[in-house]
């Protein structure tokens, strides 16, 4: 990182964060997630039931699928993540691409629980791909891959990112509990609600939408 670049970092969160989860994507990666259960032989019921522990436990269904059953992640990748239609769901969004390429003294760095093959997938669908330096994944060609809200997934991201003082990092996420932990770490966290009634508050601010950042950090919009 040369001398020139700003030392802060911001780091977004890119489902259900910069687009909203009223597209439909989340609802159809669910309907996906719950086929693949099904298809490995279990019941609505169970597949339900494991589903959300799954996803409270490990962060993701699929980690737990890979810990208790063997699943290979790259092939649940290619059926569920990958097989979502997001031209259905996601077109350029000019507002979002104008609100990112005006931020000032901040570096911008994408930071998802996907794999890497759908996170530059929707950035490449809304337009804004190239408003990032860099794009931390679940690298799901690693052995225990690591997820959001594990905290050992915040210090890689922050290595990857060239930034050692979590003072200088900021975060915008919809998950409550990947905000939390990056407020435990010391960053500065921004809570998207969306329409969603969260009960208490979680990080520094909270947000309807990714496009209301300027509200609550306008100092990365100020003139030079």
């Amino acid at each position: 990182m040369s001398s020139s670049q700003p030392q802060r970092v911001f780091f977004f969160d890119i489902d259900n964060c910069l687009y909203p989860k009223s597209t439909g994507i989340f609802k159809d990666m669910g309907k996906r997630i719950h086929a693949y259960f099904k298809r490995m032989g279990f019941p609505d019921e169970e597949a339900t039931e494991l589903h959300h522990r799954y996803y409270t436990e490990y962060g993701l269904a699929i980690r737990g699928l890979v810990k208790h059953h063997d699943v290979d992640p790259l092939a649940y990748d290619k059926e569920v993540d990958q097989g979502i239609p997001l031209q259905d769901y996601l077109k350029k969004d000019d507002d979002l691409r104008a609100m990112l390429s005006s931020m000032k003294d901040v570096r911008k760095w994408a930071f998802t629980n996907a794999y890497k093959v759908h996170g530059n997938r929707v950035l490449e669908a809304l337009g804004v791909a190239d408003q990032f330096e860099g794009m931390s994944f679940c690298d799901y060609e690693v052995k225990d891959f690591k997820c959001k809200p594990q905290e050992e997934f915040y210090h890689i991201v922050m290595k990857a990112a060239g930034v050692t003082d979590p003072s200088l990092c900021y975060f915008v996420d919809d998950s409550a509990v990947n905000i939390d932990m990056a407020k435990k770490l010391g960053w500065t966290a921004v809570h998207v609600v969306g329409d969603d009634i969260v009960e208490g508050k979680h990080g520094d601010f909270q947000i309807h939408s990714v496009k209301d950042l300027p509200s609550v950090l306008p100092q990365f919009w100020e003139k030079n």
